[in-house]
């Protein structure tokens, strides 16, 4: 069965190349990011995590923990890291789950169950291990996307729904098309308009149904 958006996700316990945790215990009270690749030491995937590395500081200027997968073993991660962070000028610093029996994979529905890794894999044998996941404080998944092996992800895109996320996080707005952190917020239907007046301020109104207000601080 699929994993669904506001479900929780699996509690697994993994093996990284800092060691083993539970994945409930790992996102803690934080958002978290998981980011998946096909295979190390391939040229995408390296550019991916140069990039994931590069921003370390707004992961943790917005409390996001990153954690990467692939399906290789932890010594491989630990050399791969090297040319991970010479290509990127930046330290690798977030733990990569070592997938080698899919079972994360498997888990986040990033592959059929009955899918299996030959000897000797190469990336295609994994390609649909290409995903990002953004997980809330809650342990429920928040929101998921998944690219073909061709394209790297746009990580600033990553960042930007993450903002948006946060911005709406239990409270009744909504993130417009192409939103950015100062930009109006929806209001959301399940307040009529004095209540939305009375929380938010003056509402600029386009329809009836689409309600901007000043996003809170």
């Amino acid at each position: 069965m699929a994993l669904r958006i506001n479900e929780t996700i699996p509690n697994l316990t993994v093996e990284t190349d800092q060691g083993s945790f539970a994945l409930h215990d790992f996102v803690g009270d934080s958002w978290a990011i998981l980011f998946s690749h096909p295979k190390d030491f391939t040229p995408v995937c390296t550019t991916e995590f140069g990039a994931v590395a590069q921003l370390a500081d707004e992961w943790e200027k917005r409390g996001t923990k990153v954690i990467g997968i692939s399906v290789d073993g932890v010594e491989e991660h630990k050399r791969w890291k090297g040319d991970i962070e010479s290509f990127a000028g930046a330290k690798a610093g977030f733990p990569i789950i070592a997938d080698k029996g899919l079972e994360v994979a498997k888990a986040f529905d990033m592959l059929p169950a009955e899918a299996y890794l030959p000897d000797n894999p190469t990336p295609a044998d994994s390609a649909t291990v290409r995903s990002v996941f953004i997980i809330g404080p809650d342990k429920k998944l928040k929101l998921m996307m998944t690219y073909p092996m061709t394209i790297g992800r746009n990580f600033a895109e990553v960042v930007r729904a993450l903002d948006a996320l946060q911005a709406t996080y239990n409270v009744p707005l909504a993130a417009p098309a192409n939103w950015v952190p100062g930009d109006d917020v929806i209001v959301a239907l399940s307040l009529n308009d004095e209540q939305a007046e009375e929380k938010y301020g003056t509402l600029d109104k386009k329809l009836p149904y689409l309600r901007f207000a000043k996003a809170p601080k």
